[in-house]
């Protein structure tokens, strides 16, 4: 049981996974600020929740956005409604998210592109009556059972032709040779958004990027509830003590910083929470001249430290699942323009203004590639005449 008035909690990595786990230590537990520490070993807070200035050149970069909506992220939105608005005073940045829905509907026009520029009829899923059975006996068959097969090994080539795969693999970032189990989890997770996939009217998106919308107006509420937040803290390992089969305690944390290696020592009554693996663990930027380099050696914090942990004990879960970088790998990109023009011909083409659309996918592309247009500005404090897709 933890003392929330007198324990110290130690928090590995500053994502948005940690930065609830103090929130709600703080409001629900009670816990002094003071008492909670997060580790992170990058310069800002947000992990994935990004969007800044380009590290290369001129202009913005977001690398992704997360798909809410208001029936799966219940545990979001309550945390927001106790994390003042930075943009609306007097509302929380639940209310100012949804306040902002309320004026700027989701309803996509062009969600499929096919070739020759022709918006397709995504109402249409293109499902037959196979396509059903195969998507219904994954969902009835237990994980158990599915253990390490693939998507592709469960579904008949029409379902990959599909329109509804098409909009369903992009919305969700999934391959054909991805985990059998994941896109099971998605399914359930989200099956309210099938019969709506075709515009993702479910989807509910912040005025801003998702950094200075939901990670900047969070991590201000924290350094003011005196949470002790230090970046450029890389966890490198952690201590156990074992002395008591049933029960694994966390004694030690090693850190590198800028000035070297460090201990940090536990009490008998503290606790650690350490944050694994990231979607956006490596990431690497390029410019309008050169391609980003590829990452295949996991320098990245999050990744090497569930590869040092994994060697412990195997309940520590298996890295290695997910080192297949050549599997996984994906790429996004961010224009920013000066003016207007390609702006307007997007408006022009897809029948949306810019927050409306959601994702227009060129199911032809070879990238598969799909476009956002956000609502503009998409960063505070943006420069007259300048836009970003």
């Amino acid at each position: 049981m933890l003392d929330s008035k007198n324990a110290d909690v130690w928090l590995v990595g500053g994502g948005i996974a940690s930065m609830a786990a103090a929130a709600f230590l703080i409001r629900d537990a009670g816990m002094p600020g003071r008492r909670i520490h997060i580790l992170e070993e990058l310069g800002l807070a947000g992990g994935c929740l990004d969007g800044s200035a380009s590290p290369t050149q001129p202009g913005f970069v977001t690398r992704g956005g997360r798909m809410l909506c208001e029936e799966v992220y219940q545990c979001l939105w309550n945390l927001l409604d106790s994390i003042p608005s930075l943009e609306r005073p007097g509302l929380s940045v639940r209310q100012e998210i949804t306040a902002f829905n309320d004026e700027v509907r989701t309803e996509a026009h062009a969600r499929l592109i096919g070739r020759g520029a022709r918006i397709l009829d995504a109402r249409h899923y293109g499902l037959d009556g196979h396509d059903r059975a195969e998507l219904t006996r994954l969902l009835a068959t237990p994980e158990a059972m599915l253990g390490a097969r693939r998507i592709d090994e469960l579904f008949s080539p029409h379902f990959f032709a599909s329109h509804f795969w098409q909009m369903w693999r992009t919305t969700f970032a999934f391959q054909n040779w991805h985990s059998a189990i994941e896109l099971r989890r998605y399914f359930l997770r989200f099956l309210q958004e099938f019969p709506r996939m075709h515009t993702l009217a479910g989807v509910r998106r912040t005025p801003f990027n998702q950094y200075d919308s939901i990670a900047v107006p969070l991590q201000r509420w924290l350094l003011g509830q005196g949470v002790d937040v230090r970046f450029g803290h890389r966890v490198t390992d952690i201590d156990f003590d074992q002395a008591d089969p049933a029960r694994r305690r966390a004694t030690r944390l090693h850190v590198l910083t800028a000035q070297g290696g460090q201990a940090i020592e536990l009490a008998a009554g503290d606790a650690c929470l350490v944050t694994l693996g990231s979607i956006t663990a490596d990431a690497t930027y390029g410019s309008n001249t050169e391609a980003p380099p590829l990452v295949r050696d996991r320098r990245d914090g999050a990744w090497s430290l569930w590869e040092t942990l994994a060697r412990k004990a195997d309940d520590f879960g298996r890295p290695h699942t997910f080192f297949n970088v050549d599997d996984n790998k994906w790429e996004s990109f961010t224009l920013t323009m000066n003016g207007r023009a390609l702006l307007d011909r997007i408006v022009e083409f897809s029948g949306n203004q810019p927050g409306t659309g959601a994702l227009m996918t060129f199911v032809d592309s070879a990238w598969l590639m799909s476009l956002v247009v956000p609502y503009q500005p998409h960063f505070p404090g943006m420069p007259p005449d300048t836009y970003t897709a």
